[in-house]
């Protein structure tokens, strides 16, 4: 039975680093008969370049079509100038909202290979391997009413919606229920209780799922503790759950402790399990063009897309293999250089990962 990858390569190093993905998917749809069907579309700054808006038709139809869906990046300077309605991220905000993908996963793991390119201390973040689970649909990204408006006086006022319904915090916290029950069976989540009454029936609904979940162990932490922890003490941690807004902060601050956001891939997921798959780091305009992007996240991406959308386990392990093993060869690129390793460029690291493979 075929399955069908949309490929989004968006903006800035985007292309660059899905066409290497899209290399290493072929060799495992290749080697393990996966059956799967490859289509290619516009979003962000290239949609707009090409069809005058963010996110086409055409490309939302081909990604609720798809079985998975694999993005680069989206954004740079080129659109800054656009309103807000047609800048490039209401491309990603779109695919988000359309779909449904209300669960975002995101790993942040210290490869053993990169311990001394964390900024921390090798005794602080050697063996970490945290989960962050972000609702990623609702909350003030989307709340209504929100824009910018005139008040008596003339002066101008911005103003956003902090928003959560019972249901959505109930189903993002039963994804987040049920990855702790497969880990380590911890699960933190993080809210503002003490200041946002949305947060405070976060909290009452998570301990009322707790019931449901009673060899899983629940913690609350506001998000400033939160954020301080991590830098702290982040083994103390195994999965974190917490909203859109938050979430976003919190799983950037996670990434830098593995030494390289260009090493962490990310799923967005929906209630059948389609996901929208896409490295953590954003579109590095300054370095677009150079051939010096890391592909990794990208790739790992791919991976993460072949186990939660896919059905493709061995698929996903070979992959996650393949570049364990690229790492203890001293492969890098330029944001995981280290001394004594050798660098590569974006190609090359695609390369290496294709004969580890």
């Amino acid at each position: 039975m075929s399955q069908s990858v949309l490929l989004l390569p968006g903006d800035g190093i985007g292309p660059e680093i899905v066409a290497e993905a899209e290399r290493v998917l072929h060799k495992v749809n290749e080697r393990f008969d996966l059956g799967l069907q490859f289509a290619t579309a516009d979003v962000g700054g290239a949609a707009i370049d090409a069809a005058g808006e963010p996110l086409p038709s055409k490309t939302l139809d081909q990604a609720q079509k798809s079985d998975a869906i694999l993005l680069g990046a989206v954004g740079g300077p080129k659109w800054d100038g656009l309103e807000m309605a047609l800048r490039p991220e209401k491309g990603l905000l779109g695919l988000r909202s359309n779909l449904e993908l209300f669960a975002n996963l995101r790993p942040a793991i210290l490869y053993p290979q990169l311990a001394s390119a964390s900024s921390l201390k090798p005794e602080v973040v050697s063996g970490l391997d945290i989960l962050i689970v972000r609702e990623l649909t609702g909350g003030i990204y989307f709340g209504q009413p929100r824009g910018v408006r005139e008040l008596e006086g003339g002066e101008r006022q911005g103003y956003n919606t902090y928003v959560y319904s019972e249901s959505e915090i109930r189903r993002i916290g039963r994804v987040a229920f049920e990855a702790a029950q497969q880990r380590n069976g911890k699960l933190c989540s993080v809210d503002k209780a003490n200041v946002l009454e949305v947060t405070v029936l976060w909290r009452e609904i998570m301990n009322d799922l707790a019931k449901d979940y009673p060899e899983v162990e629940l913690s609350h932490m506001y998000v400033d503790n939160a954020a301080m922890q991590l830098v702290k003490a982040p083994k103390q941690f195994d999965v974190i759950v917490t909203g859109n807004m938050f979430g976003d902060i919190l799983s950037d601050e996670a990434a830098m402790l593995t030494g390289s956001i260009g090493m962490l891939p990310s799923a967005s997921l929906n209630a059948e399990k389609q996901g929208m798959y896409e490295p953590c780091h954003g579109s590095a305009p300054d370095i677009a063009g150079q051939g010096i992007a890391n592909p990794l996240a990208t790739i790992l991406s791919a991976a993460m897309m072949l186990r939660y959308s896919l059905q493709a386990e061995e698929a996903a392990q070979a992959i996650e293999a393949a570049v364990s093993a690229v790492l203890d060869q001293g492969l890098r690129t330029a944001d995981i250089m280290s001394e004594g390793a050798t660098r590569v460029g974006t190609r090359e690291m695609g390369d290496a990962v294709l004969a580890a493979l």
